[in-house]
């Protein structure tokens, strides 16, 4: 990828979770101005007819500008990763932990009304987090332990310990992260590292300059071998004159034919 195009992924990638912000802090101004109640008409209400809007808009919805604050550095920082780290699931994972997490909050959560962007930054973290768990690559392990460093105390977020919050709104969206974080822990993975490759037999490793290297001691020198003379031959120097010679007439007899 050239520098111009992660230019503008990046910018992309941090423009979009701030538009998100954006909306939600303009909603709750509009809550707090208007003189009727967005969350009632909004919010989600379980097993109602008239709260099945709020699948879609209770992300969208809060209780004060405290709640909406609580959620917006989250929203940015983690959305951020979820687009640029992940940018060929980021939409189908936002998709489905929003929707998930609502239809979920729907059927199963208590029958009050549900609002805020909390359960979308469990989701987040967890598909994150998660991620580095079932993948197993060097930067899916390090962005899940950079989400665990900045926001592992949300984890007991998910348990009814807190009167007033939709912890049903956490679990599920929580839930819906880790599924999300498996269904697609083979997509766009990094490649594994092979760390114990057999040494290539043309590479020359050297010694490092601390090692102190030994002299070469000369070779021995080895005694000259004896001479020996060549093998006499068998035959007198009178037999070999006289196979010369019968060789010539034999060839002179042949050029006379």
């Amino acid at each position: 990828m050239n520098k111009s195009k992660e230019k503008s992924s990046f910018e992309q990638s941090i423009k979009l979770p701030l538009i998100f912000v954006a909306i939600i802090w303009i909603i709750e101004i509009a809550d707090f101005i208007l003189p009727i109640d967005l969350d009632k008409i909004f919010g989600l209400l379980p097993r109602s007819l008239d709260g099945l809007i709020g699948i879609l808009t209770y992300p969208l919805m809060h209780g004060d500008f405290g709640h909406v604050f609580s959620n917006s550095m989250p929203l940015v920082v983690l959305g951020f990763i979820l687009l640029q780290s992940y940018r060929k699931v980021a939409w189908k994972t936002l998709v489905f932990i929003y929707l998930a997490s609502g239809v979920s909050l729907w059927f199963l959560a208590r029958g009050n009304f549900h609002i805020g962007a909390s359960g979308i930054v469990y989701g987040l973290a967890f598909f994150i987090f998660f991620s580095g768990v079932f993948r197993k690559d060097i930067k899916s392990i390090a962005l899940a332990l950079v989400v665990a460093f900045l926001y592992g105390g949300i984890v007991w977020g998910v348990l009814p310990i807190q009167e007033g919050v939709s912890w049903e709104g956490h679990l599920f969206g929580g839930i819906a992260g880790a599924l999300a974080a498996y269904r697609f822990r083979n997509v766009n993975k990094e490649p594994e590292h092979e760390w114990n490759e057999r040494p290539d037999p043309n590479n020359i490793i050297e010694e490092p300059f601390w090692v102190r290297k030994k002299k070469q001691e000369p070779l021995p020198e080895s005694e000259p071998l004896p001479q020996t003379p060549p093998p006499a031959s068998d035959a007198s120097v009178e037999d070999e004159l006289e196979a010369l010679k019968v060789k010539y007439n034999y060839v002179k007899k042949k050029k006379d034919e």
